[in-house]
């Protein structure tokens, strides 16, 4: 998943962002609310996390005005505000979910994997496209009930490719979900790396799709 993390606190958005990179997902933090909101107009994510107490303009604001746009990003609240009537209006404002600090990390972790889970694409724990299986948890790949060995970035760009499997990706797009706004990445990553997965799982998992970029391939059979 591509995740903002919008926290003020420097300590706990880089550990946000160590934690989440590890399980594969694309991390961009902000600090304010302000950033916040102009990030979020200009970007795609599938998950925000969000701490209330911002500078320049609070995380309700930030989340009113997501909701009253339409957006129906998945978000997080992250906060010190313990109280039941905090909980009660981030939930009813329109956040997903509510976690106070302190907190234990591998509890956001198990909370962003709930998230995740509830896509529309997904079953249970697992991503399936055909006889291609994802397990969300694991991080391992089956095609036709054999694990294949795939590595981080294959795996993100497989789970990329599988959640909007009618989507047209362009390679800038790709670059950006794999490697972040500020990673240099080589010219022909995106090649190598579609190479590797068209290697072990067939030449037509990832199609190419000329003048535009690439999108999945048809389901393989079981």
């Amino acid at each position: 998943m591509k995740i903002l993390v919008v926290e003020d606190d420097p300590l706990i958005a880089k550990g946000l962002e160590t934690a989440l990179g590890r399980s594969a997902h694309q991390v961009r933090w902000v600090a304010d609310g302000l950033e916040a909101g102009r990030v979020l107009r200009s970007q795609d994510f599938d998950l925000v996390i969000l701490d209330l107490g911002l500078p320049k303009r609070s995380g309700l604001e930030v989340l009113e005005d997501l909701r009253r746009s339409g957006s129906l990003v998945r978000v997080l609240i992250l906060s010190a505000r313990d109280a039941t009537q905090d909980r009660v209006q981030g939930l009813d404002m329109g956040a997903d979910d509510y976690l106070t600090k302190p907190f234990e990390l591998e509890e956001l972790l198990a909370r962003v994997r709930a998230l995740e889970r509830r896509d529309a694409h997904q079953a249970r724990n697992s991503l399936t496209h055909g006889a291609l299986v994802l397990d969300l948890e694991s991080m391992e790949v089956q095609l036709a009930g054999v694990a294949v060995p795939v590595s981080r970035r294959e795996w993100a760009l497989l789970r990329l490719m599988v959640q909007h499997p009618d989507r047209v990706y362009a390679r800038a797009q790709i670059e950006q979900a794999l490697y972040g706004w500020d990673e240099p990445t080589e010219s022909n990553a995106i090649d190598v790396h579609i190479h590797h997965l068209r290697r072990k799982l067939g030449s037509e998992v990832i199609q190419t799709v000329r003048g535009i970029g690439y999108r999945l391939g048809p389901a393989p059979c079981v």
